[in-house]
């Protein structure tokens, strides 16, 4: 009866926001909440990334990533902030543990620091400190029933394969694959989830187009198309080297995390607009799925769009190819699709004014305006707006276009300024678009297996330092224990995963008495 009373409490304060269906056919009324429980083997969960929880930053052989010079160099992070402490995960990973069990996930994920592992990749020494750091967190993990879900790169790159020549130097391919080959190796008889790269989009437009992200630079025009062809080749060798060499023993998951918005047409009645909508998503998500998800090769509107605005006198164009056997390697490396989904944007064709404020290059191939409602609510983050519905569209896109891939959407939420523990925007935004993913799966039949949040706790916020919060945790880093204290959204999350999704209040499972206090 308390639970009841509860929900319903619940379902009074967030009215407003979030009107019920009062319709006798749920599943027809798509517009309002929608009560479902998802399958018994939807995995619920949060997640991290070593150089934003970690700290610890020249401890026990590490060697210098792109993000500890970037952030080091003064002038790019708010405040002047570094993570050389962070949340200080690297000590403090019991701590981890504990709100991990505290919120009842089935799986954290979080990633690796190839800085920590092989300190110097051109050599391919394994640092051991580095190994055994994993190895302790990994088992802990299993005997708390958790399973890890590993990322093995995000976006902090060893600074010496930077000054090496980065992703333009291709025997990086071969020392990612010896990277990926000592994590599998040590961690594989543990790890069921395993993910190549985190937003390889952000990592080659953000940190070598704008130069917003590490280590900086600005060559919007070339490098990242050139770097995220380097990227995909590493991931296809990870993915073999996993296929053929550790399958047969671990029989676990390899995939890659893509990060996108989805894009609807601003005006859905105008074919150009539509157009437009589809032309931007192949351009983002689809400029690394489709060589992954459907034929090797980059989109064909996205090879005509940037060769058009080349203008080569010989045809050529600034999107690099791939070779017939590169497209047969690189085809089908998957075994599920791991999607970052955060907001939406509306599109349509870019006109001349348009055109002339973006950077020459990718944006300005794409030939896409982009554009966000002004009645959209907006967070603290300047690209994250409150657009539930597009988590249901982003994955209703998926499944038409990649065949219905399994998918485990790897991040999802949202940020404030000051932390605060009464944390109801963050519920209201995780809530919404939770039950948007619901309607997807158990509606529109798309095959979401899992859901992450992020993030567990507060961290570094990559450029914004630490005047961005995502945590279902507050984090004091003022406090030089970096003590973990839950947000009511932690509270909040952790029924959502105990029931399962949003068992209807008026007819709960018959084993709801799980849940009396």
């Amino acid at each position: 009866m308390l639970r009841l009373k509860m929900l319903i409490l619940l379902s009074i304060v967030v009215s407003s926001v979030f009107p019920c269906a009062a319709s006798d056919d749920k599943r027809n009324f798509t517009e309002g909440f929608y009560f479902g429980v998802m399958p018994e083997n939807f995995t619920w969960g949060v997640s991290t990334a070593a150089f934003q929880i970690e700290g610890a930053w020249n401890e026990d052989g590490k060697s210098e990533s792109i993000w500890d010079r970037f952030s080091h160099e003064g002038g790019h992070i708010a405040l002047n902030q570094t993570a050389d402490v962070s949340c200080d995960s690297y000590h403090k990973w019991r701590d981890d543990i504990t709100i991990l069990k505290e919120l009842g996930v089935k799986h954290y994920r979080f990633s690796l620091s190839w800085s920590r592992i092989v300190p110097d990749p051109t050599t391919g020494e394994v640092n051991q400190a580095g190994v055994n750091f994993y190895l302790n967190l990994i088992t802990a993990l299993k005997e708390a029933g958790i399973e890890p879900m590993v990322t093995l790169f995000h976006w902090d790159l060893p600074q010496i394969l930077e000054d090496n020549g980065s992703w333009g130097n291709e025997t990086i391919i071969q020392q990612y694959k010896h990277y990926a080959d000592v994590a599998f190796s040590h961690f594989g008889y543990w790890v069921k989830y395993w993910l190549t790269f985190n937003e390889p989009w952000v990592v080659t437009w953000s940190g070598y187009g704008i130069g917003e992200y590490a280590p900086g630079i600005k060559q919007p025009a070339t490098l990242p198309y050139l770097y995220a062809h380097t990227i995909i080749k590493c991931h296809a060798q990870a993915w073999h080297l996993y296929d053929t060499t550790y399958r047969p023993r671990f029989n676990g998951m390899v995939s890659i995390t893509l990060n996108t918005d989805f894009f609807a047409p601003k005006n859905s009645s105008k074919p150009e607009d539509v157009e437009a909508a589809e032309r931007a998503a192949q351009f983002s998500v689809g400029w690394f799925a489709h060589p992954i998800y459907v034929d090797g090769d980059y989109p064909q509107v996205m090879k005509d769009y940037v060769q058009r605005n080349t203008n080569s006198t010989d045809g050529s164009s600034r999107l690099p190819k791939f070779t017939d056997s590169e497209k047969l390697f690189i085809k089908g490396t998957f075994d599920y699709f791991g999607l970052n989904h955060y907001s939406t944007s509306l599109c349509e064709p870019a006109d001349a004014a348009y055109q002339a404020s973006v950077p020459k290059g990718y944006l300005g191939d794409m030939e896409v305006k982009l554009t966000r409602d002004p009645k959209w609510q907006k967070s603290s983050s300047s690209y994250l707006y409150y657009v539930p519905w597009g988590m249901r569209g982003i994955l209703n896109f998926i499944r038409t276009n990649y065949n219905n891939t399994p998918v485990i959407v790897t991040e999802n939420g949202v940020t404030d300024r000051n932390g605060t523990l009464l944390d109801f925007f963050r519920i209201q935004y995780i809530r919404a678009y939770i039950n948007e993913l619901t309607k997807a799966a158990l509606i529109d039949n798309c095959n979401v297996i899992g859901y992450t949040v992020w993030s567990i706790m507060d961290n570094f916020e990559w450029t914004s330092g630490y005047t961005q919060k995502f945590g279902l945790y507050y984090v004091d880093f003022d406090n030089p224990q970096r003590p973990r204290v839950a947000k009511q959204s932690g509270t909040w999350y952790k029924g959502v995963i105990a029931d399962h999704g949003f068992p209807d209040p008026m007819f709960p499972p018959k084993d709801d008495l799980r849940r009396t206090t």
